[in-house]
């Protein structure tokens, strides 16, 4: 009977590729979980839209209600509320709060009837600049699709990002379509807040 030997270092060898292997598998995983949470990331309320709430056997308390510039709303016994950048589910939960004193173990239902709050811009050399609603997340790529492309002359690697910060102030951000066009600096493509604008000089 013939026997081979095996080298420490092909066994090592092997450990290790399975390793490696492993450890690439749970990236991949990781990372199409995160990716996955991102797209299922509930729809914050944003000024403009109109909610639809209700409260389970309370015809008084059902109603359509306009989310204020402000991001306020007003709703019988909760008196008046902030619910911008709220879920429907939190929001829900905030007004069964607000009400509980009056009605014991209200349910409350809101649902989202009309989203006209969550806006982006694109202008400047594209084939169809203007004003875009959204519903869900938008990164910059699709805004210029939506914006039907960017024309022949437009400075690709020059695109801005125009956004106002948590104070108000105006800030740009910078985003090079022709790195994007070769898998280069992914993370530029970045996801939109309501307000922004994309500008292609």
């Amino acid at each position: 009977m013939v026997r081979r030997k095996i080298s420490c270092d092909a066994v090592s060898s092997s450990k290790m590729n399975g390793w490696l292997g492993y450890c690439l598998s749970a990236w991949v995983l990781l990372a199409f979980t995160s990716f996955a949470h991102a797209e299922d990331a509930p729809y914050q309320i944003q000024p403009g839209d109109i909610l639809q709430v209700s409260v389970w056997k309370e015809a008084d308390l059902q109603a359509e209600v306009l989310v204020r510039p402000d991001g306020g709303i007003s709703f019988p016994l909760a008196g008046d509320l902030m619910v911008s950048g709220l879920s429907v589910a939190q929001t829900a939960d905030l007004i069964s709060k607000k009400i509980e004193r009056y009605i014991p173990d209200p349910v409350v239902t809101v649902a989202t009837k009309q989203i006209g709050g969550n806006h982006i811009y694109v202008l400047g050399k594209v084939n169809r600049p203007g004003e875009f609603p959204f519903s869900k997340s938008l990164d910059v790529m699709q805004a210029l699709s939506l914006g039907g492309g960017t024309t022949p002359y437009a400075s690709l690697s020059d695109i801005r990002i125009l956004r106002r910060d948590e104070s108000g102030q105006p800030i740009a951000i910078r985003f090079d379509y022709s790195l994007i066009e070769k898998g280069k600096a992914l993370e530029t493509n970045i996801v939109l807040r309501s307000g922004d604008t994309v500008v292609v000089p």
